[in-house]
C-alpha cells in the first residue's frame, strides 16, 4: 500500500485539465453489454475502478481494445458480440459497487443474469433494492441466493412504470439501459436527473435506444430489438473538478480548470461564491481564485443534481474548516459519510457531528499529521486539508484515491504543491 506525503502552505497556481468522469464512465461501459456491435468511448479516465470494470466485463466476454488519443484521453472499444457467460462474481464485484450495472443490460439482453452483491467504499449501505424492484417491474424474476442477485427473464423483458421512492443514479441507470431492449413502453418516474444519467441516455440514443426526457425526472422509453455500434465521448468529471476548485481555495491559489462545462457546477459554484470563491469563465475553463477577504463560512445540504453533490461534501469541509465563521454541513444522501471528521480533526480541524449535520468553525491554521483515508471522497479532503496546513502531512490508504482521481499527484504536482508518493512502510 503506498501514501501520499504533502508539504503544506504552497498556494497552487496553473492549470489542471479534468479527466473524464468516473460516474459516468462506468454505466458506459456496463452499457456495452446490450449490442453485439462496438461500443467506442473516448475519455475515459486511468483509473482503478475502470480497470476493475474492463476486467469484469472481459470475462464476461467481452472484447476490449483500447488506444491512446491525445485529444480525447484514453479511448476503448468493447465489443460484446460473444458473451461466454452471464455470471459477476463475488471476486470482481466486491471492488465496487457500479459493478452492479451489468445486472440490467445481461437480464436484457441474454434473459438471465448472476451478480454478487456489490461492495466499494464503507459510508452506508446503499442497497441494490431499487435496481431489483426497478427489473421486476419490467418481468424479470429475482432471487437473493448465497450473496448472488439471480435474474431471470427468458421470454425477455416487457415495458412497465417504474417508480423509484427516492432519487437513485444507479437504479435509473440499471433500469433504463435493461428497458431499451424491453418489448413496449417503460415510465421511469423519479428518475435521477444526474449529468452521468444524461450522458448515459445520450450514449443510449447513439447506439439506437428510444429516450424520451432526458435530463428530466421522468423517462419514457420505447424498447428496440437491438442495439447497433456508437462512438461516444465521455463528459468531463465534475466532481474532479470541484475538488480541484476547493484546492485552488483553499490554498489561497489560482487555478484554471479546462475540459469540464461550468453549467454541471452550477449549484456548487453558486455555493462556493457565497464562500468567497472567485469563479470566472475563461476561453480555456474557469478560473478559480479567492477574493481579498478569504473563506468565509456558508451552509450547505447534499441533495441530487442540480443539489449540492455528497461527493463534494468531504471537500467542501475540508475547505471550510479554514474559513472565518462556521458552516453547517448537512448530509441527505448517504450515512457513515463523516468518517473523514477525525481525520481532520487530527489536523486541528473543529468540527462536531450532530447525526447527520457537521458544524464546522473555522481555524486559522490546519497542521500536517498522520492521517488515514476511509473512503474515496474522504480521501480527497485530506488531500486539500494537507495542501494548506502547516507542516508535512502523511496520508495513509491513498488506493482510494486511485479509484476516482486521475494522476493527482502529477496535476497537483504541476501547480506548484510539494507532494510525493512512496510505498507505506
Amino acid at each position: 500500500m503506498d501514501q501520499i506525503i504533502i508539504q503544506g502552505g504552497n498556494p497552487l497556481k496553473g492549470e489542471i485539465a479534468i479527466s473524464g468522469a468516473k460516474n459516468a464512465a462506468l454505466p458506459l461501459m456496463a452499457a456495452s453489454l446490450l449490442s453485439p456491435e462496438p461500443l467506442t468511448l473516448r475519455n475515459l479516465p486511468r483509473l482503478a475502478d475502470v480497470v476493475t470494470m474492463t476486467q469484469l466485463l472481459e470475462q464476461h466476454g467481452v472484447q476490449i481494445n483500447s488506444s491512446a488519443d491525445s485529444e480525447n484521453g484514453s479511448s476503448i472499444t468493447f465489443n460484446a458480440a460473444k458473451i461466454s457467460n452471464t455470471l459477476a462474481p463475488y471476486d470482481l464485484v466486491r471492488r465496487m459497487r457500479a459493478s452492479a450495472l451489468v445486472l440490467g443490460p445481461l437480464v436484457a439482453r441474454f434473459g438471465e443474469a448472476k451478480v454478487s452483491l456489490p461492495g466499494g467504499c464503507a459510508i452506508g449501505t446503499r442497497p441494490v433494492d431499487l435496481h431489483i424492484k426497478g427489473l421486476e417491474a419490467l418481468g424479470a424474476e429475482i432471487e437473493l441466493d448465497g450473496g448472488y442477485v439471480s435474474a431471470r427473464a427468458q421470454k425477455g423483458l416487457v415495458g412497465g412504470k417504474v417508480i423509484f421512492p427516492f432519487v437513485s443514479v444507479g437504479a435509473t441507470e440499471n433500469v433504463m439501459m435493461a428497458a431499451c431492449l424491453a418489448r413496449g413502453e417503460s415510465v421511469l418516474m423519479n428518475a435521477a436527473r444526474e449529468p452521468e444519467v444524461t450522458d448515459l441516455a445520450n450514449c443510449l440514443v447513439a447506439m439506437g435506444a428510444k429516450i424520451d426526457g432526458i435530463g428530466s425526472d421522468t423517462l419514457i422509453i420505447e424498447g428496440v430489438n437491438r442495439l447497433s455500434a456508437a462512438t461516444h465521448r465521455v463528459i468531463g468529471d465534475r466532481i474532479e473538478a470541484g475538488t480541484y476548485a476547493m484546492a485552488s481555495a483553499i490554498t489561497g491559489g489560482e487555478l484554471t480548470l479546462s475540459g469540464v462545462s461550468f453549467d454541471l457546477l452550477e449549484t456548487v459554484f453558486k455555493v462556493l461564491s457565497q464562500s468567497g470563491v472567485v469563479l470566472e469563465k475563461t476561453r480555456g475553463g474557469t478560473k478559480v481564485s479567492l477574493d481579498q477577504g478569504g473563506l468565509r463560512g456558508v451552509d450547505v445540504m447534499t441533495e441530487p443534481f442540480p443539489g449540492f453533490p455528497t461527493d463534494l461534501q468531504a471537500q467542501f469541509m475540508a475547505m471550510m474548516s479554514v474559513a472565518n465563521g462556521a458552516a453547517m454541513i448537512t448530509e441527505t444522501i448517504f450515512e457513515n459519510r463523516f468518517m473523514h471528521v477525525p481525520e481532520l480533526a487530527r489536523m486541528g480541524a473543529n468540527v462536531n457531528v450532530h447525526g447527520a449535520s457537521a458544524m464546522v468553525r473555522g481555524v486559522e491554521n490546519l497542521a500536517g499529521a498522520e492521517v488515514m483515508a476511509t473512503d474515496l471522497r474522504a480521501s480527497s479532503s485530506l488531500v486539500l486539508a494537507a495542501l494548506a496546513a502547516n507542516g508535512e502531512t502523511i496520508i495513509r490508504r491513498v488506493y482510494h484515491l486511485d479509484r476516482g482521481y486521475e494522476q493527482i499527484q502529477e496535476k497537483l504536482s504541476a501547480c506548484g504543491a510539494i507532494i510525493e508518493r512512496k510505498p507505506d512502510d
